[in-house]
Formats: structure tokens, C-alpha cells, sequence
């Protein structure tokens, strides 16, 4: 009688793994697998930066609030960066994509200088690869935060730009971001219309009022606050200062209890 192997009608282990496998214990909670995802709400962030051209050069300014949410956490950030001689960038939104965004130009303007044939990036090529850099993060549903003033002074002619989180960009000769696209733009206006060759003294004369009405208005900025000057002797900024405030009309303010 010939040998005949033991053949069991069911499965020694029923719901065994299988070779190379781990075994799903009945019960047990499996996670699914969830979607990658991106940082869609920033947390600290900075308010408005406005720039105005004059005659000769280019100024930028912009508080040094970092707000944590409604809290008034961080209150000496700088939010203008010069980049080379020629251009100096300011930032408002969310502080650590700006951080990233400024390593990004240190890199490059560093790779640039490494180069050292003479050239260096002007004002509107920083402006350019911000547009894209913007552009290429929205398109991948990760966009980087951040409203971006570029300022500079190239071949005898002052730039001034604007470039936002979603690529959209334009040059003007006033710009302002955050809330102050809603209350300083139009004084920035007003005194460009005004006077569109100013001078360097009534150019800082409008954005300190600009900035003195979006601390009055504005709950995300203090009254610390830089001034970037951008002329064909170079880039300075200076502070950071402080403005003098008149609070004497404030007792008649009611309803806000």
C-alpha cells in the first residue's frame, strides 16, 4: 500500500499570514491611509509692508510684530532683507516661509557672487524668480505664505514691485500689503499724486503717517517699525524705531466694551 500524505480539509491556521507578511489580528484597528498634507494656515505671522518711490531711490517699511495667532508674541522681527546692493525684499504672512524664502536668494545671490563675472541679480530678476517660486508652490497645492514687496535701484532708475502667494505680481510706484492694501494704499496714492517727485525726507514723512494710521487701525502691528532706503549709494535700513503716538481722542470712543 503506498504512502498517502496527511491532508488536513482546512488550513492548519486559517487567516495565516503568508510568506513575508505579518499577521492581521482579528480586531484589530488598521489605520487608514491618509492623503499628504500641507500647511494651509500659518501661525506666526507679520502685517502690512509698504514701499513708495522718490526721487532718486526707493523706500520700504514695515513693522517688527510677529503675531502668534491674536497674541502680540514676537516684537523684534525684521521683515525687510537686503539681498544684494542693489535690492532689498520685504515680507508680511507667515514668518517661517519668508524665513525659507530668504535662505533661498541667500543661496542664490552667494552661488551668484561664487560666479564673480561681474554680474549680480538687479531688482527685477529678484522680482522674477519670486513671481515663479510663488507660482510653482501654488501649482503643487503647497504655497508659501507670504506677500512680498521688492525694492531696488538699477541703471538709474528706482523698481518697486509687488508679488503675492499666488504668483500675481505687478510694479508700481506705491505698494503696500495685508491691511494696509486697504487703508495705507490710498494715502500712499494721494501723496504720489501729489508730488510724484518727492524727495527722500517726504517720502519717509508718508510712510511713518502710514504706518502711525495702521497702528491706530490695525490690531496685528505695534509701533516698532524699519525703514529700508534703497539709492544708487546703496541700501540702508535703519531702526528699529519708534513712532510717537496721540491717544487723547480715546475716551470718547464707546460701544467696543
Amino acid at each position: 500500500m503506498a504512502f498517502q500524505p496527511f491532508q488536513p480539509t482546512e488550513p492548519l491556521w486559517s487567516n495565516g499570514p503568508t510568506p513575508g507578511a505579518f499577521y492581521s489580528f482579528p480586531g484589530a484597528c488598521v489605520a487608514p491611509e491618509l492623503p499628504a498634507k500641507h500647511t494651509m494656515r500659518p501661525m506666526v505671522t507679520g502685517t502690512s509692508v509698504l514701499g513708495i518711490t522718490f526721487d532718486g531711490g526707493v523706500m520700504i517699511a514695515a513693522d517688527t510684530l510677529g503675531s502668534y495667532g491674536t497674541l502680540a508674541r514676537y516684537r523684534s522681527i525684521s521683515r525687510l532683507s537686503k539681498i544684494n546692493d542693489t535690492t532689498l525684499i520685504g515680507a508680511s504672512g507667515d514668518v517661517a516661509d519668508s524665513q525659507y524664502v530668504n535662505s533661498v536668494l541667500e543661496r542664490k545671490t552667494i552661488n551668484d557672487e561664487a560666479l564673480d563675472d561681474g554680474h549680480s541679480y538687479t531688482p527685477k530678476a529678484v522680482y522674477s524668480y519670486l513671481t515663479r517660486l510663488m507660482y510653482h508652490r501654488r501649482t503643487q497645492i503647497n504655497p508659501l505664505w507670504t506677500t512680498w514687496v521688492v525694492g531696488g535701484y538699477h541703471d538709474d532708475k528706482p523698481f518697486l514691485g509687488y508679488v503675492n502667494m499666488l504668483g500675481v505680481a505687478y510694479e508700481s510706484p506705491t505698494v503696500a500689503t495685508g491691511y494696509g492694501m486697504y487703508i495705507a494704499q490710498p494715502l500712499l496714492r494721494d501723496a504720489y499724486e501729489k508730488n510724484g517727485n518727492m524727495d527722500q525726507g517726504e517720502a519717509r514723512r508718508t510712510l511713518e503717517q502710514c504706518l502711525r494710521v495702521l497702528y491706530y487701525r490695525d490690531c496685528r502691528t505695534i509701533n516698532k517699525y524699519e525703514i529700508g532706503i534703497v539709492t544708487a549709494e546703496g541700501i540702508e535700513v535703519l531702526g528699529p524705531l519708534s513712532l510717537d503716538t496721540n491717544w487723547d481722542i480715546a475716551h470718547t470712543i464707546s460701544g467696543y466694551n
